[in-house]
């Protein structure tokens, strides 16, 4: 499909036209953010509020054919508020040479991006206590184990045969592009940026939603739907503060300051997400 028909879909608001457009101008999105910000967290952060502003304002977009150069500005734009704003300089580094440099940086970044590339290649029981296991900080077996639904020892032998497989799977991919895993997550991490504000959804990302999708919570309550989410948090108030965003092709993970959320999907949309505490 051209650039135009995806726009077009996009706008129109199906998810699929929507993501493989962010995937496809991820890398220079980020490039941008680093030729202004250096390589690091900061050019990442910046990416991520990029995709809540496409996610938001696709729709405002007349010219199809100009997406890269809305995407660039976007970014641009985020970019230069940025270097606007004070930043607080620790005392104790005051007139130092910083330890670590942008290189270091740029690697660390780039390694993080690979396994989250070659999880995608993992079998689709695996996935989930890998992302579980490997990128939260709220990682007990026993947690896994309930987030999952399953056994404690099926937990163990799931990651057992994860790590043999990634064993074969991380030399393979280590030279391949790494750009459409990191644009997935980026995407992610807005749309649940959106949802944890507690605040009126773009229609993309509740399109993403299934009107059927199961809510289990901690407390054992279950709703349904996405608007239930918001409702809940909107009732709960301050507390889900977002932390971390994993997300593979069928399954997300997001890690708050006080819950971890495992969401499933399938065929493109959230069709149930668990919550423990």
């Amino acid at each position: 499909m051209d650039t135009e028909l995806l726009v077009r879909a996009a706008q129109r608001g199906d998810v699929a036209s929507l993501t493989t457009l962010f995937q496809a101008h991820y890398a220079g999105m980020r490039s941008v953010a680093c030729q202004i910000l250096g390589p690091g967290p900061d050019a990442d952060d910046v990416c991520q509020e990029a995709a809540i502003t496409a996610l938001t304002r696709i729709g405002q977009l007349r010219d199809p054919a100009a997406v890269r150069f809305w995407l660039h500005a976007i970014v641009r734009n985020i970019c230069r508020s940025r270097l606007r704003e004070p930043r607080a300089v620790p005392l104790e580094a005051a007139g130092e040479e910083p330890v670590v440099g942008a290189d270091a940086d740029l690697d660390r970044y780039a390694d993080r991006d690979w396994v989250r590339h070659a999880m995608a290649r993992l079998s689709p029981a695996l996935r989930p206590v890998t992302m579980l296991r490997y990128f939260t900080e709220r990682n007990s077996y026993e947690r896994i184990a309930g987030l999952c639904v399953i056994p404690v020892g099926t937990v163990r032998s799931r990651l057992s045969e994860a790590r043999r497989q990634l064993a074969a799977i991380l030399p393979r991919v280590r030279d391949e592009r790494h750009a459409e895993s990191a644009a997935l997550t980026t995407l992610r991490h807005a749309e649940a940026s959106a949802i944890l504000a507690g605040g009126p959804l773009p229609y993309p990302v509740r399109a993403r939603w299934s009107h059927q999708a199961t809510v289990c919570w901690p407390d054992g309550r279950r709703t349904t739907g996405v608007t239930s989410v918001v409702e809940a948090l909107r009732r709960d108030g301050a507390g889900h503060r977002l932390v971390e965003v994993v997300a593979a092709p069928d399954v997300t993970v997001w890690e708050t300051t006080t819950h971890t959320w495992l969401l499933h999907e399938r065929g493109g949309q959230v069709r149930g997400a668990r919550l423990a505490g």
